[in-house]
């Protein structure tokens, strides 16, 4: 079963740089280690609610490198994937894998800088190649809480708690709606959208969380720009206090200080 979104991965090309910017905008950044392979570091910020972004740097950015979100890069820093999460990985592959949504589950890993050796199982989802509003799928291995930090970790300076839901740009609303229902299981809402320049919305819910597809109406606008220079995938993230906050909710902070990640935090 999937249970919602497990963490909101962040492309940065200087971790270093990246994390004290974070700390300097109201964040709390937990320093996370190494990947297993070694191309990649990251660090955490961590939510009340057990979410979390995950500010990812390549180790050697201007370097070729295979990984499927080093091209990404090239087109500047920002939010570049998400993840939920799965307490049966097996059967939800299965499942994805029948509806022509995934690849095979791999093993993933990371060592903190404490030394402690993290694992989990992964899967990655989308249609044949290219882009989509597809996650990957996540289940721990190793406990979830070495994976995850809580307490002081999750003490943010910002008056936020919980991820409340990521708006996604997507270049066809039908097929990203057809895509998503497949993957939660639900159609989705047709909803007014968000974001100036969107010429239509689809709003999912996933645990407590929710997603909405925006469709750029055209050549103008936050999401039109997005899609042209990034491609598809997430576009805006909503974070909010114990309670619940619409898409397009809160003030947007500023770019500068999140690398490129649009952030709103909905009072």
């Amino acid at each position: 079963m999937l249970r919602g979104i497990d963490h909101i991965v962040i492309l940065v090309r200087d971790l270093a740089q990246a994390s004290r910017d974070y700390a300097n905008a109201g964040f709390t950044v937990t320093p996370g280690g190494e990947h297993a392979g070694g191309a990649t570091h990251n660090a955490l910020i961590c939510f009340g609610d057990g979410t979390y972004f995950e500010l990812i740097a390549f180790k050697e950015p201007d370097r070729a490198q295979p990984h499927r979100w080093w091209r990404r890069l090239a087109q500047g820093e920002g939010l570049v994937d998400y993840a939920l999460l799965s307490d049966d990985l097996a059967a939800e592959a299965e499942r994805l894998r029948a509806a022509g949504l995934a690849g095979e589950v791999q093993d993933g890993g990371r060592t903190r800088p404490d030394g402690e050796r993290l694992v989990w199982r992964s899967v990655m989802l989308g249609p044949g190649s290219g882009l989509s509003p597809l996650p990957f799928v996540i289940q721990d291995v190793t406990p979830r809480e070495l994976r995850v930090p809580g307490g002081a970790a999750t003490r943010q300076g910002l008056p936020v708690a919980r991820v409340a839901g990521l708006s996604l740009v997507v270049a066809d609303l039908q097929e990203g709606q057809r895509l998503l229902t497949a993957l939660l299981g639900v159609k989705g809402q047709p909803t007014t959208p968000s974001a100036a320049g969107a010429a239509g919305a689809v709003q999912f819910h996933v645990g407590r969380q929710w997603l909405e597809l925006l469709q750029p109406s055209g050549d103008g606008g936050a999401p039109a720009a997005f899609l042209r220079d990034r491609g598809q995938g997430p576009f805006e993230v909503v974070l909010s206090g114990e309670g619940d906050a619409e898409p397009g909710a809160g003030d947007l902070l500023p770019l500068d200080a999140t690398h490129g990640a649009r952030i709103r935090v909905a009072k």
